[in-house]
Protein backbone atom coordinates (compact mmCIF):
# COMPACT_ATOMS: atom_id res chain seq x y z
CA UNK A 1 0.00 0.00 0.00
CA UNK A 2 1.87 3.04 -1.50
CA UNK A 3 0.36 6.04 0.37
CA UNK A 4 0.26 4.34 4.26
CA UNK A 5 0.67 7.26 6.67
CA UNK A 6 -0.87 9.65 4.06
CA UNK A 7 -3.93 11.90 4.45
CA UNK A 8 -6.50 12.65 1.90
CA UNK A 9 -9.63 14.98 1.77
CA UNK A 10 -11.90 14.19 -1.54
CA UNK A 11 -14.61 16.68 -2.45
CA UNK A 12 -17.31 15.64 -4.63
CA UNK A 13 -16.96 12.49 -2.62
CA UNK A 14 -20.27 11.19 -2.37
CA UNK A 15 -20.64 9.92 -6.56
CA UNK A 16 -18.75 9.34 -9.63
CA UNK A 17 -15.01 10.38 -9.75
CA UNK A 18 -14.79 11.38 -6.42
CA UNK A 19 -16.19 8.49 -4.78
CA UNK A 20 -14.12 6.34 -6.78
CA UNK A 21 -11.12 8.61 -6.34
CA UNK A 22 -12.01 7.96 -2.29
CA UNK A 23 -12.17 4.31 -2.27
CA UNK A 24 -8.78 4.41 -4.68
CA UNK A 25 -6.69 6.31 -1.96
CA UNK A 26 -8.31 4.30 1.10
CA UNK A 27 -7.15 0.88 -0.49
CA UNK A 28 -3.46 2.54 -0.53
CA UNK A 29 -3.30 3.01 2.98
CA UNK A 30 -4.34 7.06 3.01
CA UNK A 31 -6.71 8.22 5.59
CA UNK A 32 -9.28 9.59 3.56
CA UNK A 33 -12.38 12.13 4.40
CA UNK A 34 -14.72 12.94 1.93
CA UNK A 35 -17.37 15.76 1.58
CA UNK A 36 -20.22 17.02 -0.25
CA UNK A 37 -23.51 18.84 0.09
CA UNK A 38 -25.49 15.66 0.98
CA UNK A 39 -24.68 12.99 3.76
CA UNK A 40 -26.96 10.39 2.10
CA UNK A 41 -24.56 9.85 -0.87
CA UNK A 42 -21.03 10.21 1.48
CA UNK A 43 -22.64 7.21 3.89
CA UNK A 44 -23.30 5.26 0.57
CA UNK A 45 -19.53 5.45 -0.57
CA UNK A 46 -18.70 4.37 3.40
CA UNK A 47 -21.33 1.52 3.43
CA UNK A 48 -20.33 0.28 0.47
CA UNK A 49 -16.10 0.33 0.79
CA UNK A 50 -15.26 -2.46 3.29
CA UNK A 51 -12.76 -0.07 5.54
CA UNK A 52 -12.21 3.24 7.35
CA UNK A 53 -12.84 6.59 5.89
CA UNK A 54 -15.04 9.81 7.16
CA UNK A 55 -17.07 12.24 6.02
CA UNK A 56 -18.84 15.21 6.71
CA UNK A 57 -20.87 17.29 4.73
CA UNK A 58 -19.63 20.99 2.85
CA UNK A 59 -20.95 23.27 0.63
CA UNK A 60 -17.29 24.81 -1.39
CA UNK A 61 -19.18 27.42 -2.63
CA UNK A 62 -19.97 28.87 0.99
CA UNK A 63 -16.52 29.65 2.30
CA UNK A 64 -17.49 29.67 5.81
CA UNK A 65 -18.54 26.39 5.22
CA UNK A 66 -14.69 25.56 3.69
CA UNK A 67 -13.08 26.84 6.16
CA UNK A 68 -15.01 25.59 9.07
CA UNK A 69 -14.80 21.95 7.44
CA UNK A 70 -10.91 21.77 6.63
CA UNK A 71 -10.52 22.93 9.94
CA UNK A 72 -12.29 20.23 11.11
CA UNK A 73 -11.02 18.10 8.72
CA UNK A 74 -6.84 19.11 9.83
CA UNK A 75 -8.19 17.94 13.31
CA UNK A 76 -9.02 14.28 12.42
CA UNK A 77 -6.03 13.98 10.33
CA UNK A 78 -3.37 15.56 11.90
CA UNK A 79 -2.48 17.16 8.23
CA UNK A 80 -3.63 16.88 4.98
CA UNK A 81 -1.62 15.84 2.83
CA UNK A 82 -3.41 15.11 -0.60
CA UNK A 83 -6.66 17.56 -1.54
CA UNK A 84 -8.69 15.98 -4.28
CA UNK A 85 -10.71 18.23 -6.32
CA UNK A 86 -13.79 16.84 -7.81
CA UNK A 87 -17.38 18.63 -7.13
CA UNK A 88 -18.31 20.33 -9.62
CA UNK A 89 -21.71 20.60 -11.25
CA UNK A 90 -23.63 21.59 -14.64
CA UNK A 91 -27.19 22.31 -16.02
CA UNK A 92 -29.61 20.85 -18.95
CA UNK A 93 -30.05 24.40 -19.98
CA UNK A 94 -26.01 25.53 -21.01
CA UNK A 95 -26.29 27.21 -24.65
CA UNK A 96 -25.80 30.92 -24.71
CA UNK A 97 -29.19 31.28 -25.45
CA UNK A 98 -30.90 29.24 -22.57
CA UNK A 99 -28.36 29.62 -19.78
CA UNK A 100 -30.06 31.46 -16.93
CA UNK A 101 -28.12 34.18 -14.76
CA UNK A 102 -28.76 32.31 -11.75
CA UNK A 103 -27.46 29.37 -13.06
CA UNK A 104 -24.34 31.04 -14.31
CA UNK A 105 -23.77 31.94 -11.18
CA UNK A 106 -24.44 28.62 -9.49
CA UNK A 107 -22.01 26.74 -11.76
CA UNK A 108 -19.12 29.08 -11.30
CA UNK A 109 -19.76 29.67 -7.37
CA UNK A 110 -19.35 25.72 -7.48
CA UNK A 111 -16.67 24.65 -10.29
CA UNK A 112 -14.40 28.02 -9.89
CA UNK A 113 -14.62 29.54 -6.37
CA UNK A 114 -15.56 26.07 -4.72
CA UNK A 115 -11.64 25.27 -5.85
CA UNK A 116 -10.25 28.59 -4.74
CA UNK A 117 -11.93 28.15 -1.18
CA UNK A 118 -10.99 24.35 -1.03
CA UNK A 119 -7.73 25.40 -2.27
CA UNK A 120 -7.02 28.60 -0.43
CA UNK A 121 -7.80 26.67 2.65
CA UNK A 122 -4.84 23.87 2.41
CA UNK A 123 -2.31 25.99 0.66
CA UNK A 124 -0.99 27.35 4.16
CA UNK A 125 -0.49 24.51 5.76
CA UNK A 126 1.30 22.71 2.71
CA UNK A 127 3.34 25.78 2.50
CA UNK A 128 4.87 25.61 5.61
CA UNK A 129 5.15 21.59 5.59
CA UNK A 130 6.90 22.01 2.30
CA UNK A 131 4.97 19.47 0.61
CA UNK A 132 1.38 18.82 -0.06
CA UNK A 133 -0.61 17.66 -3.51
CA UNK A 134 -3.60 19.12 -5.05
CA UNK A 135 -5.50 16.96 -7.89
CA UNK A 136 -7.80 19.90 -9.79
CA UNK A 137 -10.91 17.52 -11.61
CA UNK A 138 -10.89 19.34 -14.31
CA UNK A 139 -12.39 18.45 -18.02
CA UNK A 140 -11.04 19.15 -21.43
CA UNK A 141 -13.99 21.58 -21.47
CA UNK A 142 -11.14 23.30 -19.50
CA UNK A 143 -8.79 23.41 -22.33
CA UNK A 144 -10.83 22.90 -25.34
CA UNK A 145 -14.57 24.57 -24.97
CA UNK A 146 -17.33 23.44 -26.94
CA UNK A 147 -21.09 23.18 -26.97
CA UNK A 148 -21.11 19.77 -25.31
CA UNK A 149 -20.57 20.93 -21.42
CA UNK A 150 -22.00 24.21 -22.65
CA UNK A 151 -21.07 27.99 -21.98
CA UNK A 152 -21.03 28.14 -17.89
CA UNK A 153 -19.42 24.83 -17.30
CA UNK A 154 -16.31 25.31 -20.12
CA UNK A 155 -15.66 28.70 -18.44
CA UNK A 156 -15.73 27.26 -14.86
CA UNK A 157 -13.29 24.61 -15.99
CA UNK A 158 -11.38 26.90 -17.93
CA UNK A 159 -11.17 28.96 -14.57
CA UNK A 160 -10.06 25.85 -12.00
CA UNK A 161 -7.65 24.77 -15.06
CA UNK A 162 -6.05 28.63 -14.61
CA UNK A 163 -6.15 28.36 -10.70
CA UNK A 164 -3.72 25.18 -10.57
CA UNK A 165 -1.40 25.96 -13.27
CA UNK A 166 -0.94 29.63 -12.02
CA UNK A 167 -0.73 28.31 -8.59
CA UNK A 168 1.44 25.23 -9.14
CA UNK A 169 3.83 27.82 -10.47
CA UNK A 170 3.74 29.54 -7.29
CA UNK A 171 4.69 27.30 -4.97
CA UNK A 172 6.38 24.82 -7.15
CA UNK A 173 9.83 25.73 -4.90
CA UNK A 174 7.72 25.33 -1.66
CA UNK A 175 7.18 21.73 -2.22
CA UNK A 176 4.01 21.69 -3.23
CA UNK A 177 2.53 19.74 -6.58
CA UNK A 178 -0.97 20.97 -8.15
CA UNK A 179 -1.97 18.76 -10.83
CA UNK A 180 -4.71 19.30 -13.21
CA UNK A 181 -6.39 16.40 -14.53
CA UNK A 182 -8.51 16.73 -18.01
CA UNK A 183 -11.22 14.17 -18.42
CA UNK A 184 -13.33 13.38 -21.69
CA UNK A 185 -16.44 12.10 -21.05
CA UNK A 186 -17.29 9.46 -17.54
CA UNK A 187 -20.33 7.54 -16.90
CA UNK A 188 -21.24 9.97 -13.47
CA UNK A 189 -24.58 11.28 -12.51
CA UNK A 190 -23.59 14.57 -14.41
CA UNK A 191 -24.64 13.35 -17.79
CA UNK A 192 -28.09 12.90 -16.27
CA UNK A 193 -27.88 16.92 -16.79
CA UNK A 194 -27.48 16.57 -20.48
CA UNK A 195 -30.46 18.62 -22.92
CA UNK A 196 -30.30 15.28 -24.69
CA UNK A 197 -30.48 12.17 -22.75
CA UNK A 198 -27.23 9.57 -22.73
CA UNK A 199 -27.86 6.04 -24.58
CA UNK A 200 -26.77 2.91 -21.84
CA UNK A 201 -24.72 1.74 -24.78
CA UNK A 202 -22.62 5.44 -25.34
CA UNK A 203 -22.39 5.02 -21.04
CA UNK A 204 -20.73 1.63 -21.25
CA UNK A 205 -18.61 3.13 -24.22
CA UNK A 206 -16.96 6.50 -22.23
CA UNK A 207 -14.58 6.23 -19.37
CA UNK A 208 -16.02 5.02 -16.30
CA UNK A 209 -14.93 6.52 -12.73
CA UNK A 210 -12.50 3.81 -11.91
CA UNK A 211 -10.53 5.10 -14.95
CA UNK A 212 -10.12 8.63 -13.88
CA UNK A 213 -9.34 7.18 -10.16
CA UNK A 214 -6.74 4.95 -11.56
CA UNK A 215 -4.97 8.77 -13.52
CA UNK A 216 -5.21 10.07 -9.73
CA UNK A 217 -3.81 7.38 -8.00
CA UNK A 218 -0.60 7.27 -10.46
CA UNK A 219 -0.06 11.23 -9.53
CA UNK A 220 -0.49 10.51 -6.01
CA UNK A 221 2.12 7.71 -6.04
CA UNK A 222 4.88 9.62 -7.62
CA UNK A 223 7.83 10.84 -5.10
CA UNK A 224 7.94 14.08 -4.37
CA UNK A 225 10.90 15.01 -6.77
CA UNK A 226 8.10 13.65 -9.53
CA UNK A 227 5.24 16.09 -10.71
CA UNK A 228 2.43 15.97 -13.36
CA UNK A 229 0.92 19.46 -14.16
CA UNK A 230 -1.40 18.53 -16.23
CA UNK A 231 -2.83 14.94 -17.51
CA UNK A 232 -5.63 14.11 -20.47
CA UNK A 233 -7.76 10.95 -20.21
CA UNK A 234 -10.71 10.45 -22.70
CA UNK A 235 -12.66 7.71 -24.17
CA UNK A 236 -10.77 5.68 -26.97
CA UNK A 237 -13.63 6.58 -29.14
CA UNK A 238 -14.28 10.24 -28.24
CA UNK A 239 -10.71 11.44 -29.34
CA UNK A 240 -9.63 14.78 -28.60
CA UNK A 241 -11.01 17.65 -29.82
Amino acid sequence: MQLTGKTAVVTGGGTGIGAAVAVSLAKEGCRVIICGRREEPLQAVLDAYDGEMLLRTCDVANRDDVNSFFAWATEQLGQIDILVQSAGINVPKRSSEDLSPEDWDRIMSVNATGAYNCLAAVLPGMRARRDGLVVNISSVAGIRASPLGGLAYAASKFAMSALGLTVGLEVKDDGVRISNVYPGEVETPILDNRPVPVSAEHRAKILQPEDVAAAVHLIACLPPRAHIPELTITPTTQGFC
